[in-house]
């Protein structure tokens, strides 16, 4: 099973806690994460995502960004195929840098992809011909049983 976390979601542990859902949220990457180490689940990594990494302003969140996604041995490169999907993708109203991820995503037969942006997650959801379960961090282990084995 593969996972595409994107930025929100990989940062979602360094934002203020004091929102529950944060809090919650911020548990639930962590055990995304576990699972990752464990070798029960893929991490997905791509050029998007580094370059998101790459204008992360405070050192210690790049750091952070950076670590788990060394934790990824599926690397997604930018190429014409993905460049035209998201192309399509932008045309069904998400911003070009999360259709890029969604294309990358799909290129790489993830079977989901997590974000913790609640526009980006209705309006993907709402696309029909999207290749790839979008989730939150709360729906991600209670959207499959093999996590949990």
């Amino acid at each position: 099973m593969k996972i595409y976390l994107d930025t929100c979601s990989i940062q979602r542990p360094l934002d203020d806690k004091t929102q529950l859902r944060v809090a919650i949220e911020s548990e639930a990457i962590f055990g995304i994460l576990f699972l990752i180490e464990s070798g029960k689940i893929e991490l997905i990594s791509s050029e998007v995502l580094l370059f998101e990494a790459s204008k992360i302003s405070n050192v210690f969140r790049k750091d952070y960004n950076l670590g788990v996604l060394s934790k990824s041995n599926i690397f997604v490169k930018i190429n014409n195929s993905i460049e035209r999907r998201a192309r399509d993708i932008i045309k069904m109203g998400i911003n070009p840098l999360d259709a890029l991820h969604l294309s990358s995503a799909e290129n790489a037969k993830a079977d989901y992809f997590c974000t913790c942006d609640d526009k980006l997650l209705k309006k993907a959801r709402s696309i029909e011909n999207i290749k790839v379960k979008i989730v939150t961090p709360l729906d991600f282990p209670n959207s499959t049983s093999k996590c949990n084995e």
